[in-house]
């Protein structure tokens, strides 16, 4: 080993043969957002083998307060996450090889995208997300590490297939629509998107050179100071759909969002795999800061950044100023939350 990790060596519990290990793994990175460029950081500089980095979305300014890896000119130019960070990170460490990988996760081409990893990381912003990668994992038999933060909070689990509770026995399904909050809606600090990536990070180390993260879900509100971590142990469900039963429903495509265009409209449909309710009120009072609201006993119409989404009480939403799928989706989880 050369002497750029030998600091890494000298902690016991990696050592040479560590090391080697962290050589070889694979680490598929889902999401070059805030914890994705933090967690991708920080695995580039630990001499990670492989980094493959998928992400659908570009740089933009408001990026910049919390994402590492973007510059401004990065987003003068809008260019894609997955490829700024891809460059930045060859440019920290070329032992690792870093692949940046454009393109939406979904129940299509996850099989694809994730294939032969090793170790999957969580930088997403969306449950629906989580839940497929959850399916993958489970099935593939593959760890990942949860993480998310928002405001000054942050939450993060390391999930081990046949070793510790999945994220359906957490969350049986997505929360309902719009009543998450999301970086966009309630803001988020620097400073928590550091602290949940660094635990992402050091678990997944943990798993890569043999040992076992504790089955404990990690909460810390940065701003009040406080943290606490809760036992899932015996959180584990051996009726749980996905790890109990092995219905891979997200996996299989039954529980994704479908999408069409609008003909003539320049408008995308977003509808859910059932009806959900949606909470106008709730919703509207969280957008209120962020977006012009409009809200009748039918809908309700947000209307930001040049685009209108107008959403059903039945959890179905119209993206109107776009026909592209992927602007679609990331304007409903930026917004919906979901």
């Amino acid at each position: 080993m050369t002497d750029r990790y030998s600091r890494q060596i000298l902690f016991p519990a990696i050592g040479e043969a560590g090391q080697k290990r962290i050589k070889a793994s694979k680490v598929v990175l889902v999401g070059c957002g805030a914890l994705g460029t933090v967690s991708s950081e920080m695995l580039t500089r630990a001499g990670i083998g492989m980094l493959t980095l998928i992400d659908r979305d570009f740089v933009e300014t408001s990026n910049l307060q919390r994402q590492s890896l973007f510059t401004e000119k990065d987003a003068q130019q809008g260019l894609p996450k997955a490829a700024v960070a891809a460059r930045e990170l060859r440019a920290i460490n070329s032992d690792v090889e870093i692949e940046g990988v454009i393109e939406d996760v979904t129940w299509q081409n996850i099989d694809r995208l994730c294939r032969d990893s090793d170790l999957i990381v969580d930088g997403t912003d969306n449950f629906e997300t989580r839940f497929l990668i959850n399916d993958f994992a489970v099935k593939k038999k593959v760890p990942w590490i949860y993480g998310a933060c928002v405001g000054s909070y942050g939450v993060a689990f390391a999930f081990q297939p046949n070793r510790s509770a999945c994220l359906q026995c957490l969350f049986e399904q997505p929360t309902e629509v719009g009543t998450t909050e999301t970086c966009d809606t309630a803001g988020i600090l620097a400073p928590i998107v550091h602290v949940i990536a660094a635990f992402q990070v050091a678990q997944s180390l943990k798993i890569i050179v043999g040992e076992s993260p504790p089955q404990e879900i990690l909460q810390i509100d940065v701003w009040n100071g406080t943290w606490r971590t809760i036992s899932a142990e015996k959180a584990r469900n051996q009726e749980c759909r996905c790890c109990g039963k092995h219905q891979f429903h997200f996996l299989e495509g039954q529980e994704h969002n479908r999408l069409t265009r609008l003909c003539g409209r320049n408008s995308v449909q977003i509808s859910p795999p059932r009806p959900i309710r949606s909470d106008f009120q709730k919703i509207s009072k969280r957008l209120a800061k962020t977006a012009q609201i409009d809200l009748n006993e039918y809908l309700l119409r947000i209307r930001v950044d040049g685009y209108e989404i107008a959403l059903f009480a039945d959890g179905r939403s119209i993206i109107r100023g776009t026909n592209d799928f992927t602007t679609a989706r990331a304007l409903y989880a930026k917004y919906i939350g979901n």
